[in-house]
């Protein structure tokens, strides 16, 4: 008896249908968060995709570069725009890749004009002030190569390939 009971509200549940009659769901879809590329349009819009050269509608080509280029009506491919992979050598490489969680954060300043000079010019200029080589100006009797450099110099050496400035 005490099973019948139990059995009898699964059933009833069962036999239940439910009928929506929501209008969203016979209503329009927003087609722009499908990511279905190349995939609609009718056959006259695919047909111009492929014979025209600058087509109404784009072909989506999922982030791939063109390596050449459409003239004439004919595709020619440019070397420099061919993709290159460098990798570095590392034989005899003592860095490991992984980092360990465990290892503490490293936080570092912001790097300063101040720390831009006693990083280059600061020992230089003491050990001159020490040894009493420093000019009435407060410049250096012999002056380094760094010291000899012009502004123009400079600023063109710091914009070389190879700085860290980029």
């Amino acid at each position: 008896m005490q099973n019948s009971k139990k059995l009898l509200p699964v059933t009833l549940y069962l036999q239940q249908r439910l009928v929506y009659t929501s209008s969203p769901l016979q209503g329009k879809r927003n087609f722009r968060k499908f990511l279905t590329y190349n995939k609609r349009g009718t056959r006259v819009v695919k047909e111009a995709q492929r014979t025209q050269l600058n087509p109404p509608v784009a072909v989506h080509k999922r982030g791939v570069r063109d390596t050449g280029v459409l003239i004439n009506g004919k595709y020619v491919e440019i070397p420099e725009k061919i993709p290159e992979l460098v990798v570095p050598n590392l034989e005899n490489c003592n860095l490991k890749p992984y980092v360990s969680y465990k290892a503490a954060d490293v936080v570092q300043s912001e790097f300063t004009s101040l720390d831009l000079f006693n990083a280059v010019y600061a020992e230089k200029v003491l050990e001159d002030f020490r040894n009493g080589r420093l000019k009435d100006d407060g410049s250096s009797q012999e002056p380094s190569e760094n010291e000899l450099l012009t502004p123009e110099e400079a600023l063109l050496r710091a914009r070389k390939t190879g700085s860290d400035i980029f």
